[in-house]
């Protein structure tokens, strides 16, 4: 699927906004749909079906968060990417649980932009043909065989650590959360520092700078990224 056949709904009440995005997104082939609020915003959703949203969670009126509860309770499971302030991690992370896929920072490059509607799209197109076999970079992870591999070699990992891998491996790309990661893991939000301890274990073992990863990294206040890597 070419960019241009792929259309996007910006949805965020400030104009220079959706000018920024109408204009960077427009120059990389996609095509722009702009809503200021909610309303417009679920108009366009029935009229134009979007292959992506970009959703600024200050919204007037009925808000980013109340817009994404009502597409997810409606069985909408289009890619949603967050546009949020730095310093409002909590709002991320709620997003995050509502069924967000991703999210940036308000200032953001629009590379990292485009990167992240990229992921988001891959993801979506692949859900149904998942391979068993996971590459990035030197690190492999066959899901059937349960084998973790890194530059050819064997990993041995305990099952906890295997269980954060897979779900990351499942995600990859996306950004999952602390308390999505307990409870897929362990079933329920066991304390994070729990989840930080098998992390840090997983990185020393699959990682060639456990301090400086280059695989799983960590989105501060948020939860932690499998990054796909060349």
């Amino acid at each position: 699927m070419t960019n241009s056949n792929v259309r996007i709904l910006v949805v965020d009440d400030e104009p220079p906004i959706r000018k920024l995005l109408r204009v960077g997104l427009g120059s990389q082939g996609y095509a722009i749909s702009e809503a200021p609020n909610a309303k417009v915003a679920i108009e366009l959703m029935e009229a134009e079906k979007p292959a992506l949203v970009l959703l600024d969670l200050g919204l007037p009126g009925m808000s980013g968060h109340e817009l994404l509860r009502k597409w997810r309770d409606d069985g909408l499971d289009i890619p949603v990417v967050i546009l949020s302030s730095r310093t409002d991690e909590a709002g991320i992370v709620q997003a995050l649980e509502l069924g967000a896929d991703d999210y940036v920072t308000k200032p953001f490059g629009m590379n990292e932009l485009v990167a992240r509607i990229r992921v988001a799209l891959r993801h979506k197109f692949q859900q149904q043909g998942e391979k068993p076999v996971f590459h990035t970079g030197d690190l492999s992870v066959d899901l059937v065989k349960r084998i973790v591999k890194v530059e050819g070699k064997d990993v041995k990992l305990s099952p906890k650590e295997y269980d954060i891998l897979r779900i990351l491996v499942q995600h990859a790309g996306k950004v999952l959360t602390h308390h999505f990661l307990l409870k897929q893991v362990w079933g329920d939000s066991t304390d994070v520092q729990y989840l930080r301890v098998y992390v840090r274990q997983l990185r020393q073992k699959i990682e060639k700078s456990p301090d400086q990863p280059r695989y799983i990294t960590t989105e501060t206040g948020v939860g932690y990224r499998l990054r796909e890597v060349e």
